[in-house]
């Protein structure tokens, strides 16, 4: 499954449409060749670009059903949906277990993976090696990836080889490169919250639908 690519503004308009999942950016051409394309309230063209401001709109586009689905990703397998139709929403690596959500809309992709959102996604760790007593405080005030000083997080021990972290940021291997950073080698990383949406008993491998409530608050958190 390849990454998903960055939302990076100003960006063409055909681009900012294939990316929503309303077309491809072929398709996109030809909506805006047929004058169905609209940004702020003006005509768009052929190379317009966009803004993360702007209000986009497509007219006469067949209204889209959303489709919302919690997944439990087992250990073993590529990033990727079983369903064709649906795509994930952000990656866990090969090694790691547990939450996905898995949707055909293409709105909420930038909206939650963004860290400049503060969205939460809180993991379930166990480690080879026991815990060093300011293993919590270091991880919390943020650890040196690369160069790179991750955002501060919030840690609960569990136990001499086990604690819970919530995220509210994602760069690859995230979790891992901390843990190696603080000389601590994870064994077994299992994802079990994104924002509201809970792993739960969900068997591996299965997926549940996401909705009412539920769906309400998550959709309402990402400002739709």
């Amino acid at each position: 499954m390849q990454e998903k690519e960055e939302y990076s503004y100003p960006m063409r308009i055909n681009k900012y449409l294939a990316l929503k999942k309303i077309s491809t950016r072929r398709g996109a051409d030809e909506l805006v060749k047929e004058k169905k394309v609209f940004i702020n309230g003006r005509l768009a063209v052929l190379g317009s670009k966009v803004l993360e401001k702007d209000i986009i709109e497509v007219k006469g586009a067949k209204k889209k059903e959303y489709k919302y689905f919690a997944y439990n990703k087992p250990i073993g397998i590529e990033t990727d949906s079983p369903k064709e139709d649906l795509f994930p929403l952000g990656r866990l690596d090969k090694a790691s277990h547990g939450l996905m959500i898995l949707t055909n809309d293409g709105r909420i992709t930038d909206q939650l993976l963004n860290p400049k959102y503060f969205h939460e996604k809180e993991y379930l760790v166990k480690t080879k090696e026991k815990l060093r007593n300011n293993f919590k405080q270091k991880m919390e005030a943020g650890v040196d990836i690369e160069g790179y000083l991750t955002k501060k997080c919030k840690v609960q021990i569990i136990n001499d080889f086990s604690f819970r972290v919530i995220l509210t940021e994602g760069k690859k291997h995230q979790i891992r490169r901390m843990c190696a950073n603080l000389f601590q080698e994870v064994a077994d990383l299992k994802r079990e919250r994104i924002m509201n949406i809970k792993l739960g008993n969900l068997a591996q491998g299965a997926m549940r639908e996401i909705k009412g409530e539920e769906l309400e608050i998550f959709l309402k958190s990402l400002g739709l």
